[in-house]
């Protein structure tokens, strides 16, 4: 297949991994005719359970991983730590998109920051660190408070510390157990946004936000569109994010999670080349949600447009919602302007992401009210 020979509605898409965000991409796919497959270790997964074919083994398994390429048009992912070989051996048989290389910088925090910083781009200051020893004498140049996060596979706040005296250094270092690392200078910031972004085969952009994020342990909590941002603020968060993918010749979505310090300034935090959490509210929101924009790129498409109807906010529901008793889902559903959004999960865990919530409304504070509102009917008693 020609390397921007579009693939038309009617072929097989494949998708490494099968979690949530595979699920809401394998819908989208289905709604503009195209059939899915997903490659991952598990079954009964959230993407298999709506996909055309779930494929069960590991993503080192290179042969399977061929067989699984050989059988579709083109290959995307939906979270970053499918290891580089999965994405390697796919490249024998079908384009990749985003391609190996985008996965291979933005999984390890130490390639992604670097490659930022060489290409000019805003990011927090960091070193790299690969013994305790190295981390005590970054830590006597950057002073604290810091923040220790393994160089491999973090996400919601897993493999990160902060070191708030440098007494501390040992024990972190302990909590973290690698021998790759990176240190950042902890960033006082006004507020967490990120800003969602679609690149064409063609090299066409659009962007959603930016999107004002809030967190609770690490992990998102509730996601505002349009985020209370200056117009100056706006401007530079899209021309940075839309940098990033052209710097990165990023083919799909792809999210920048950003830092507005209280001087105004935008810090890159990480980069995620897929869908994002918090562009889910985009499925109701928008003319075309960051799952039909993932879609349309990956084979070649138009991208659609990425015009909000009204402002909106997400919710997630994580497993703590299910520990004092199954939630009341008729309170949320019982509100006209909010939508509900399971992924299939078969058992809740305290932190893990088992659906959302969206709500619109005329203003984004009302739609923020409205969704919090509607989280909190899920245990009308607490």
């Amino acid at each position: 297949m020609s390397k921007h020979q579009v693939i038309q509605p009617g072929a097989t898409l494949g998708v490494l991994g099968s979690g949530q965000l595979g699920r809401m991409f394998a819908i989208a796919a289905r709604r503009l005719g195209y059939r899915v497959h997903v490659f991952s270790p598990d079954d009964d997964t959230p993407a298999g359970q709506v996909a055309d074919l779930e494929v069960r083994a590991d993503y080192l398994d290179v042969d399977q991983v061929e067989q699984f390429a050989k059988q579709v048009s083109v290959v995307t992912f939906e979270f970053e730590n499918v290891p580089a070989e999965a994405t390697t051996a796919c490249e024998k048989h079908a384009p990749v998109r985003p391609a190996g290389s985008v996965l291979y910088t933005s999984q390890n925090r130490f390639r992604e920051k670097s490659y930022l910083r060489d290409a000019g781009l805003p990011v927090t200051p960091f070193e790299r660190v690969e013994t305790l020893a190295a981390l005590q004498t970054a830590l006597a140049r950057s002073g604290t408070p810091a923040v220790l996060k393994t160089a491999n596979w973090g996400y919601d706040g897993k493999g990160q510390v902060i070191i708030r005296r440098p007494e501390d250094a040992a024990a972190a270092w302990a909590t973290l157990n690698t021998d790759a690392a990176i240190l950042e200078h902890f960033i006082d910031y006004e507020s967490e946004l990120s800003v969602v972004a679609a690149r064409g085969l063609d090299g066409s952009l659009v962007t959603y936000g930016p999107i004002w994020n809030t967190h609770s342990h690490h992990i998102l909590d509730v996601s505002v569109c349009p985020g209370p941002f200056s117009p100056t603020v706006q401007k530079n968060a899209v021309e940075i994010a839309r940098a990033v993918l052209e710097k990165m010749d990023v083919v799909g979505v792809l999210c920048v999670e950003f830092f507005l310090t209280k001087t105004g300034d935008l810090l890159i935090n990480e980069t995620a080349p897929r869908p994002h959490n918090s562009g889910h509210l985009t499925i109701d929101a928008h003319a075309t949600c960051q799952f039909e924009q993932q879609v349309r790129s990956v084979c070649g498409l138009p991208l659609g447009s990425a015009r909000q109807h009204r402002p909106a906010a997400m919710a997630n529901l994580l497993g703590d919602l299910w520990e004092p008793g199954p939630p009341n889902w008729s309170g949320p559903c019982g509100d006209p302007e909010v939508k509900l959004h399971l992924y299939g999960k078969r058992e809740a865990r305290p932190g893990r992401k088992m659906g959302h919530l969206t709500a619109l409304a005329d203003t984004p504070a009302e739609a923020e009210r409205i969704v919090r509102t509607a989280r909190n009917a899920l245990h009308p008693t607490m």
